[in-house]
């Protein structure tokens, strides 16, 4: 990091060092290189279980709310045709929390190339766009339960993107969140009023464009050192510029605009709120992103994704059966298994060739002392 100067005499040469001071400031580039800044808190400065302890808070919390909030919208009548208008004022609010953000930090570089922000902003448009378009189609859990098995495109992605192997586990782990899905898909299709194919179709081509997001995330912010409210500012406010676009070509601007007018609480006051709590969860997503990988970011958003078909039932009247309860458990059963196989060091299972020695030796011991 020092100045090196190199001077040359007729009879000798020598190398004179000069190291800045203290008090001099460092690039803005290397003071950051490892630094993890979420809403003005920078995480570098705990250990790493305290990182995630922090990380899952915030997702969990800021995360439940904004599933009621989006659930409320959805509830407002005749809102549920201008899903793209609500992405479309939602990516304007993160558009101006992210440059807010981003003014409050001392780097506002852009690190990650604009080409690189123009793939994840239209992922982007694609993952929260056809996300808040299917609650036309589908109810609210079942959205969520599709979300919930993300983990299956991701691993994909993982394999094509990033030249990632999974264990035995991950593809149990997968294995069982596409039967959970497919059982739970059936039970909507027969108790929900509104089932639409649609919906299926939109949320299925959202989760598509999830899981190469996540991946394509993970390796920019890695390679170019990205911050997060760089990566949430640039990301979201070209989506806004793709949206915007889309629907002034589509005419679908015009009525959602004099809809909302007409319910300007309703709508904008509770896309407001739904957008801020949206920011701060996206926020300590990318930093789990950045720490710990997309995968497990993908668990722990996915379990919170479990609390809120929960909350769904408990706070909104719908229609509700058992099958939804077991092809639940089957969702979670592979959650637990991802999790298995990221901490198979830590958690040590019995196996089966174990119990049945354990159980013979058992009744060995049991036969030896009846017959003393």
């Amino acid at each position: 990091l020092g100045i090196m100067d190199l001077k040359f005499t007729s009879s000798r040469k020598y190398i004179s060092i000069s190291v800045p001071s203290k008090s001099q400031t460092m690039s803005p580039h290397i003071k950051s290189v490892d630094d993890v800044v979420v809403l003005g808190m920078n995480l570098s400065r705990f250990n790493k279980p305290t990182q995630f302890f922090i990380c899952v808070s915030g997702v969990f919390m800021f995360y439940l709310i904004y599933g009621y909030l989006q659930e409320l919208i959805f509830s407002v009548e005749g809102f549920k045709p201008f899903g793209w208008y609500l992405t479309l004022v939602q990516f304007g609010f993160y558009s101006i929390f992210g440059l807010i953000e981003l003014q409050l930090i001392q780097d506002k570089r852009r690190r990650i190339p604009g080409k690189t922000y123009m793939i994840i902003a239209f992922l982007t448009v694609g993952t929260m766009g056809l996300s808040n378009t299917s609650l036309g189609y589908l109810n609210y859990p079942t959205q969520v339960i599709f979300k919930c098995c993300k983990l299956i495109p991701v691993m994909i992605g993982g394999v094509f993107i990033q030249g990632k192997r999974y264990n035995i586990a991950d593809v149990s782990a997968a294995l069982c969140m596409s039967l959970g899905l497919i059982w739970f898909t059936l039970a909507d299709s027969t108790v929900a009023p509104n089932f639409n194919l649609t919906g299926v179709v939109l949320i299925s081509l959202a989760l598509c464009a999830d899981a190469v997001i996540g991946n394509v995330q993970e390796k920019a912010m890695k390679l170019h050192n990205g911050s997060n409210s760089e990566m949430v500012l640039y990301s979201y406010s070209i989506g806004f510029v793709y949206i915007l676009f889309g629907l002034t070509c589509t005419s679908g601007l015009s009525p959602a605009v004099t809809f909302c007018s007409k319910h300007p609480l309703q709508t904008y006051g509770y896309a407001f709120l739904f957008s801020l709590t949206g920011y701060f969860g996206i926020s300590f997503v990318l930093a789990l992103i950045k720490i710990f990988g997309a995968l497990l970011a993908v668990t722990v958003t996915t379990g919170r994704k479990a609390m809120t078909i929960v909350l769904s039932f408990l706070f909104f009247a719908k229609p509700f059966t058992l099958q939804y309860v077991w092809s639940g458990l089957l969702v979670v059963l592979g959650i637990f298994l991802n999790v298995y196989s990221k901490n198979m060091d830590k958690i040590k299972l019995p196996s089966l060739h174990g119990l049945w020695k354990k159980s013979v030796e058992e009744r060995k011991t049991r036969t030896l002392s009846q017959t003393v």
